[in-house]
């Protein structure tokens, strides 16, 4: 436990180990090879309920019904793609099914330009390599190639950050189940249970486009930004008071009506219009998805705590929104001005001290 405290960021299944095994004590249905629980119990873990006498919290506000595709996905021998917006709770999504599903979502490659085919499939120690010659020994597996001889899920973040040539690694290993090694002249058959969950962000769309013959592949479930002002703070203030607790960011939870004007804030900006649609805005080319939303809550804690009273006022919500809105100083910085004096300065008393103090740090 002392342990545990010192870790910046425990996986999924470890800060929520108490439900997943409570999960797995109540189970009544049967459990596919490989997994740890059944899909009912696995979509009971992500959209909350009951296990017996322990409450299971929702990992994931949003459409059910994608849920239950993409563990049905899992329970097929076919990988799964979450694609959406940035904040979409993409990579969120996947590593807590791979917690429920196989209690470790450690088994992670971060997609970037630099991502090679080696990391991919497997690399070498070259100091045994040179002295010995290749041997299983010498042999770096990868998390996909460990996912593989355990049956188990893989994941791959921001699979279109990688470059074409690393992506079509994946092909031949989804539709053969199997790995080639020809320096030690096996192959390596996949165990049941086996899968790859993989994220892609719409927002880069065409820097490496996924091919036809990869995206066969895979069952692709489209996560949405959330459709109401409601959900997306149910999902805020659900997040801020998990990071808060494992942060010890000690300052109080931002009060509904905080949560409310960032959300607000984020969403008019983000879609061009106020939200009772009577208002046409101009758009940032910040983000400002529901994770930068947590940030910056998260943040304006940090800030309250370290340097104000212990709870969040309008003067560190100011600094934490110049922040994340003013990315561009041009562009952004306009758009940012006008909305203040547009649309946050005839809200009337409610808003007044924030549109103060935004006014005077935008200058």
């Amino acid at each position: 436990m002392e342990t545990e405290k010192k870790i910046q960021r425990l996986p999924a299944e470890q800060m929520f180990q108490q439900e997943i095994e409570a999960l797995i004590a109540a189970e009544q249905d049967p459990v596919p090879t490989g997994w740890r629980m059944s899909p009912r119990s696995v979509l009971t873990y992500i959209t909350g309920g009951r296990a017996g006498d322990t409450v299971i919290t929702p990992k994931y506000i949003g459409h059910k019904r994608l849920v239950e595709i993409a563990i049905a996905t899992l329970v097929t021998d076919r990988a799964l793609l979450l694609i959406g917006e940035p904040g979409t709770a993409k990579s969120w999504l996947s590593e807590h099914l791979t917690a429920a599903i196989n209690g470790d979502s450690t088994k992670v490659i971060q997609g970037t330009a630099g991502t090679t085919e080696e990391q991919i499939r497997y690399s070498w120690n070259y100091a045994m390599l040179i002295a010995q010659g290749p041997s299983p020994e010498a042999m770096l597996k990868s998390p996909v190639y460990h996912a593989m001889e355990t049956g188990s899920i893989a994941r791959l973040e921001e699979i279109s950050r990688c470059a074409s040539e690393v992506q079509d690694a994946l092909i031949s290993i989804l539709s053969e189940k199997r790995l080639s090694v020809p320096e030690l002249g096996i192959e390596v058959p996949a165990r049941k249970g086996f899968s790859v969950i993989a994220t892609a962000n719409t927002r880069d769309k065409g820097v490496n486009e996924m091919s036809a013959a990869l995206k066969r592949r895979f069952n692709i479930v489209v996560l949405p930004t959330p459709d109401r002002l409601e959900t997306e703070m149910s999902i805020v203030k659900s997040r801020v008071e998990q990071l808060a607790e494992n942060l010890d960011l000690h300052a109080r939870l931002p009060e509904d009506q905080v949560v409310e004007k960032v959300c607000t804030i984020f969403r008019e900006l983000r879609t061009g219009v106020t939200l009772d649609g009577k208002q046409k805005l101009k758009t940032t080319l910040s983000v400002l998805s529901t994770a930068e939303a947590i940030s910056l809550l998260a943040n304006s804690m940090a800030l309250a705590a370290s340097f104000g009273s212990g709870s969040i006022t309008d003067y560190d919500l100011a600094a934490g929104l110049q922040g994340a809105i003013v990315k561009d100083e041009e562009k952004d910085g306009l758009a940012w001005k006008e909305y203040l004096e547009n649309v946050v300065k005839k809200r009337g008393a409610k808003w007044a001290g924030l549109y103060q103090e935004c006014k005077e740090l935008n200058g």
